[in-house]
């Protein structure tokens, strides 16, 4: 019976979550009972769940994460050139963002600690780290610089590249190149001849500055 219960608690966790993603991103001042609405339980139970209303963003905002981090899985970062995986994940991770943009803008404003932000992006930023460290181990990228400073500049770099597009400051099409030629141009191998011996890789110390609440996207 406790299992069942819990099993039954878990669903309505997830259906909660997913209905409010797609409610919010829609009205972003919906109430908790057309989320109980759309979710198929009661506004009792979504309060049990989530007992305030930021509660519930950051609840949803770790789920988008989750998503995120599965369709980055599934874009084969393991797989082929180093360059062509890394493009892959980037793009993996542009369209599940786009899919709650207006809602992603809001839960961006919330008050969270720099901990707490790493925390919740390291899934992301070790996924993209992780391509760049292959591409380095197989000769494709730079290898005289630090994987983990070469992936917070990637994800800088797209979130510049979004902004450009999102103000209409630039084409989508030329975001994307702006983006793909900028990132492959500062991931090419260094050809200084007084370069003969790597630094060593540094060990991230301090939360990546990334953007807060929202992962890295695609132009």
């Amino acid at each position: 019976m406790a299992r069942k219960q819990r099993a039954d608690a878990h669903r309505s966790r997830a259906a909660i979550l997913d209905a409010a993603a797609r409610i919010l991103n829609e009205q972003p001042e919906a109430s908790v009972e057309t989320i109980a609405t759309e979710a198929g339980v009661t506004r009792q139970t979504v309060y049990a769940h989530f007992p305030s209303r930021e509660q519930l963003l950051v609840a949803v905002l770790d789920r988008l994460t989750e998503l995120t981090v599965a369709a980055m899985d599934a874009a084969d970062p393991d797989e082929g050139p180093a360059e062509e995986a890394l493009l892959r994940v980037f793009d993996a991770t542009a369209r599940e963002s786009e899919r709650y943009p207006i809602l992603l803008q809001r839960i961006s404003a919330l008050p969270v600690s720099a901990l707490e932000d790493h925390g919740r992006h390291a899934p992301i930023t070790d996924r993209i780290e992780r391509v760049i460290r292959r591409g380095q181990d197989t000769g494709e990228f730079d290898v005289h610089l630090p994987a983990d400073w070469l992936a917070t500049v990637a994800i800088h770099l797209a979130h510049i590249a979004a902004h450009e597009r999102n103000t209409d400051r630039m084409t989508a099409p030329d975001a994307h190149r702006a983006f793909t030629t900028s990132l492959m141009r500062i991931l090419a191998p260094a050809t200084d001849p007084h370069q003969e011996t790597p630094a060593p890789r540094a060990v991230r110390e301090t939360p990546d500055p990334i953007a807060p609440h929202a992962p890295p996207t695609r132009p």
